[in-house]
Formats: structure tokens, C-alpha cells, sequence
């Protein structure tokens, strides 16, 4: 037999498969450690409560609490997607999720507010480490329908994480099954240590079922960008975050001031950079794209209002309505299980409606958030999770129908190899986003209620919130038809 021959018989097995493909596990796996982030942003405001009588922290470390998780989230997440291009994703993904394990156990075992304080900034930092990883691995391991499945599941992870979190939050605090040890009103630390356990499973399935994935040409750190991108999240939410709570004073108004002069300062040293061929942490280049720019200014006012939502309504409800945290989480589950069905039902209605999903589910959601307003005027007194259910489950349904596909929508001409910059794009999107819905709109309803009460409060919250939905509906009319 000729050498030829014999070499043809016998075929060389690669283990190195030169293109990495996500498998069920894998997105399982990874669709884990996208919804670890956002239910750990959702799930302390229905603890805020008894972490202020446990730790006797006060207004303003409480806002810092919620605050100090959201701003190192916004702020490194677009780094996390760049040093995950470089280092590779599924490498980062690993230690992302480890290192949200051992900060979610410092937040569990805090002995008081300034040490919560520190271990939810670090958690914060972790978990930017790992969620850009998520949407880099989906766009560089899968193609095709495999890829718009992928972002679909993606999209319907992220919506029922945010309102999972006040869920499993109330349901953890009110459970308080580390009361023996802790105290009667420590069963807010259990909403911190349950993420334990999960991201050590994450962990070894990551091992396992995650490939890897790098930029083929990784491009360096972008210190300056890093640095004014930091300057001009901190110095828009840090004030309007801890401004009411801290009275105002005078550091909050020079923060603001210094906003605008730090965010133009960012778009000139990106769009120097981007010019000279360099790549920089937000290429100026890649919101030429049509899709992400019109996709992201939905994602802005969407979850603006989705923030805040959810927010407003947990004080609401334990402040006003005196619900304890299980039955305030609760009141959120129609919406979740209206959202998973909407999500569910959302590729099929894509691929006969295209983008005009998003315009009808921004109708329903406007209906639903009308319903929810006059059932809080109508019987404010009497309210209860009956009560509720009809907006929120008609509020939810729309939603279920945004959301995923204004992912899709947003990173359907990026490119595999800037996967990571796209996708942490979106997600400091998304996630200044929200915090700054916590801090407008909860700033909002705290300052009208002392005076004109919880009811009209909540009303006016959910008109303001109202307004920012008629605006995503009618942004979703420039959206391209198609989705890809």
C-alpha cells in the first residue's frame, strides 16, 4: 500500500476543531452566567429592607448597596468584552464566574454596610468579566438559525433574570433560612449566598461544554477610552443615584456638570483613535452599523424605564401596601410568565412579522403599564397580587416581545471578530440603562411621596414610565423590517 493510501485510510482525529461550535450545554451553560448578573442587580431591592434594619445602614449606604453592583458593572463591561477578544472568552468567562462566586460569598457574610458596600462593587467588577463573554461566545460559535435561536434564548434569559431576581429575592428574604445563625433578620444574606452553589455548577460546566473563542486579531487596552468611558458613567449615575439620598450636596452638581465635558471628551479621543486605524474601546466605526444604532436607541429608553419599574414597585408594595417580601416578589410573576411565553412565541412571529414585533409589543406594554396605573388609583388601599395581575401579566407579554428581538436586531451585522466590543456595547448600554432608570425614576417616586403619598407616587411614576414606552414604540417604526 502506497503512502498516499494509507494516509487516506487512516485519517488524523483533531481535537483542536478549527471551528468552535456552542452546543446545547455549552448555551445552557452560558445563558447561566448571563442571567447570574442581572437577577444580582434585581434581587437586593425587595432585601433593602432588612438589610437597613440588620445593618442599620441608612438611605444613603443603601442606595450605595444597589449603586456601587451597577456602576462597576456599566463601567468595566466594555473592557470585559475587549480583554475577553484578547485573552480568550471561555478563559474569561471562568474566571468571571468564579470570581462572582467569591464576592457573592463576601456580600453573604458582610458583618456590616461599608463591607457590603465593597464586596457588591467587586461583584459588580466580576461580573463584567463574564457577561460580555456571553453574547462574544454565542456570535463566534454559532451561525445561521443556530445563532438567531441563540440571541432569541439570550434575549428571553435577560427579561425573566431582571424580574426573576425581585421574585426569588422576596421568596430567600422572607424564607430567612440562615435566621439561626444570623439572626431574625438576617434572611437577606441568603439572596447573596444562593449564587454560591450556582456558580460553582457554572463553573464545571463552563469546563466542560464552553469553547473557546478570540478575536484573531486582539487589539490592545484602550487606557484613555477605559478611563473617560469610567469618568463619564460615574459622574452621570454616582449623583443621581446618591443625590437624594445624600441631600444634594455640592459634590452631586459638579459630578453633573462634569458630565457632558467627559462624555464628548470620550467620543473625540475614540474618534482620533478609530481614524488612525486603531481600535478603540468603542469604536466610533461599529455605530456606523444601521442595526445596532437604531437597535440601542430602543434598548435606551426600554430599559430606563425597566429599571425604575422595577425598582418603584418593590417600595411600593413593602413600603405602601406594607406586602411582606414574598408577596412583593410574587407580584412580579405574571409578568415573568407572561414575558417567558411571549419570548417563547417571539422567533416564529420574527420570521412572519419581522421587526414590527417590537412595535406591537410596545403597544401591549403601554397597555398593560395604563392598566396598572388605573388599578393603583382605583383601589390603592385594597391592592394585592390579584389585584395586580392583569397589568402586570399584559405589561410582560409586551415586553417578552422587545426585548429579544431588540437583541438580535442589535448585533445582527456584527462581526465575528469584534464580537466582544459589540456585545459589551449592549450590555453598558442596557446596564447604565437600568441603573439610571433606578436613579431617575426611583428619585422620582421617593421625593413625591412624603408629600402627595405612596399612591399618586406610583401613579406619576408610571406615567413618566409610560412616556418612555411610547417612545420605544415609536423609535421601533425606523427599525429595518427584516431581522436577521
Amino acid at each position: 500500500m502506497s503512502a498516499t493510501s494509507a494516509t487516506t485510510a487512516a485519517p488524523v482525529v483533531r481535537h483542536d476543531h478549527p471551528t468552535p461550535v456552542l452546543g446545547a450545554l455549552g448555551l445552557f451553560t452560558v445563558l447561566l452566567g448571563a442571567a447570574l448578573p442581572l437577577i444580582d442587580f434585581f434581587i437586593v431591592n425587595v432585601a433593602l429592607p432588612t438589610i437597613d434594619h440588620d445593618l442599620n445602614a441608612g438611605p444613603a449606604l443603601l442606595e450605595l448597596v444597589v449603586a456601587g453592583y451597577g456602576l462597576a458593572y456599566a463601567v468595566l463591561l466594555v473592557l470585559g468584552g475587549r480583554l475577553g477578544d484578547m485573552a480568550g472568552r471561555r478563559r474569561l468567562f471562568l474566571l468571571g464566574i468564579a470570581a462572582f462566586g467569591i464576592t457573592s460569598l463576601a456580600c453573604g457574610l458582610a458583618p456590616d454596610a461599608w463591607t457590603l458596600v465593597g464586596a457588591r462593587v467587586a461583584q459588580g467588577a466580576a461580573a463584567a468579566l463574564m457577561l460580555p463573554q456571553v453574547l462574544a461566545t454565542i456570535q463566534a460559535a454559532t451561525s445561521g438559525h443556530r445563532r438567531a435561536r441563540a440571541m432569541s434564548l439570550y434575549g428571553a434569559t435577560a427579561g425573566l433574570s431582571m424580574v426573576a431576581g425581585q421574585i426569588l429575592g422576596g421568596v430567600l428574604v422572607a424564607a430567612a433560612p440562615l435566621s439561626s445563625v444570623f439572626g431574625e433578620s438576617a434572611g437577606w444574606r441568603s439572596v447573596f449566598l444562593v449564587n454560591v452553589p450556582v456558580a460553582a455548577v457554572g463553573l464545571v460546566l463552563a469546563a466542560r461544554s464552553v469553547p473557546e473563542t478570540r478575536s484573531e486579531r486582539p487589539a490592545p487596552i484602550d487606557v484613555p477610552g477605559t478611563l473617560l468611558l469610567a469618568a463619564s458613567l460615574v459622574t452621570l449615575l454616582a449623583p443621581l443615584t446618591e443625590g437624594r439620598a445624600a441631600g444634594w450636596p455640592l459634590w452631586t452638581w459638579v459630578s453633573l456638570a462634569l458630565f457632558p465635558f467627559a462624555a464628548a471628551a470620550f467620543y473625540r479621543v475614540e474618534r482620533r483613535a478609530d481614524r488612525k486605524g486603531l481600535i478603540p474601546l468603542v469604536p466610533p466605526s461599529l455605530l456606523r452599523l444601521d442595526s445596532l444604532r437604531r437597535g440601542l436607541s430602543l434598548v435606551l429608553p426600554f430599559s430606563v424605564g425597566f429599571g425604575g419599574f422595577m425598582f418603584v414597585i418593590a417600595v411600593a408594595l413593602q413600603q405602601g401596601l406594607k406586602l411582606g417580601p414574598a408577596a412583593s416578589g410574587l407580584s412580579m410573576a405574571p409578568m415573568a410568565a407572561a414575558f417567558f411565553a411571549a419570548s417563547l412565541a417571539g422567533p416564529g412571529l420574527v420570521r412572519r412579522y419581522g421587526s414590527r414585533v417590537v412595535t406591537a409589543g410596545g403597544i401591549i406594554q403601554a397597555l398593560g403599564v395604563v392598566v396598572l396605573v388605573i388599578t393603583v388609583w382605583r383601589d390603592w388601599s385594597g391592592l394585592g397580587m390579584l389585584g395586580l395581575l392583569p397589568g402586570m401579566a399584559i405589561a410582560g407579554l409586551g415586553q417578552g416581545l422587545q426585548l429579544p428581538v431588540l437583541f438580535r436586531i442589535v448585533l445582527s451585522d456584527v462581526p465575528p471578530e469584534r464580537a466582544g466590543v459589540g456585545g459589551g456595547v449592549m450590555t453598558t448600554t442596557q446596564q447604565a440603562a437600568l441603573a439610571l432608570g433606578v436613579a431617575t425614576l426611583g428619585s422620582l417616586f421617593l421625593s413625591l411621596a412624603p408629600g402627595s403619598g405612596m399612591r399618586d407616587a406610583l401613579a406619576v411614576t408610571l406615567l413618566v414610565q409610560l412616556g418612555a414606552v411610547v417612545l420605544t414604540t415609536l423609535l421601533s417604526l425606523r427599525l429595518p423590517r427584516a431581522v436577521a
